[in-house]
């Protein structure tokens, strides 16, 4: 499955709670499951006024459409060409 860089914008993201963080993922986990297709988030970084989330799917659009669900922002998708690091040396 093709993998997907999403950048969102939002505000104070790097002052997000654990509990806000939880119900965040609650919400992405099950608005994965109600999609009805391969779907995998995989990990999620906020930083800043950004949440950067690595999530798998067969396109775009499938991307998209969870953002959509879940109501999420979605700034920019990204799809990753390769992954490498310090091992790759």
């Amino acid at each position: 499955m093709p993998r997907f860089l999403i950048e969102r914008d939002m505000p104070g993201a790097h002052a997000l709670t654990d509990t806000q963080l939880a119900e965040i993922a609650r919400t992405s986990n099950a608005t994965a499951a109600s999609l009805g297709v391969p779907y995998r988030w995989v990990t999620s970084y906020a930083a800043g006024d950004k949440v950067f989330c690595v999530h798998e799917a067969d396109d775009e659009s499938t991307i998209r459409e969870h953002s959509r669900r879940a109501g999420f922002p979605v700034t920019r998708v990204t799809t990753v060409a390769s992954e490498f690091g310090p091992g790759t040396a």
